[in-house]
């Protein structure tokens, strides 16, 4: 390299310098800004599920009190419930659907 180039060279580096070192503190911001809003929406998010989780669990305290409360026995119930469905089911009308020759 000749001394014309290196005295090219000097000043265009010497330049480069502040603006590489802008650049980076840019991206740095860029990033702490990425950073803070994937920390607010996973915050948001945890909220919501444990809103979620909190109706879920007051729903089935809701179906706990509602079966020990009243004194149900489940079993006989369910029982009760396929007695019924097995007289429905013989006490029909045919529907004379059997299969016939056409002419």
């Amino acid at each position: 390299m000749d001394p014309a180039q290196l005295g090219v060279m000097i000043p265009i580096i010497a330049l480069m310098i502040p603006i590489v070192a802008i650049w980076t503190k840019h991206q740095q911001k860029i990033a702490e800004m990425q950073l803070g809003a994937t920390a607010e929406h996973t915050a948001e998010k945890a909220a919501q599920y444990a809103t979620h989780i909190q109706k879920l669990e007051d729903r089935v305290q809701v179906l706990e009190r509602i079966v020990t409360d009243r004194g149900y026995d489940i079993a006989t119930q369910i029982e009760a419930l396929r007695d019924t469905r097995r007289v429905d089911e013989s006490a029909g009308v045919p529907l004379g659907l059997e299969s016939k020759e056409r002419v």
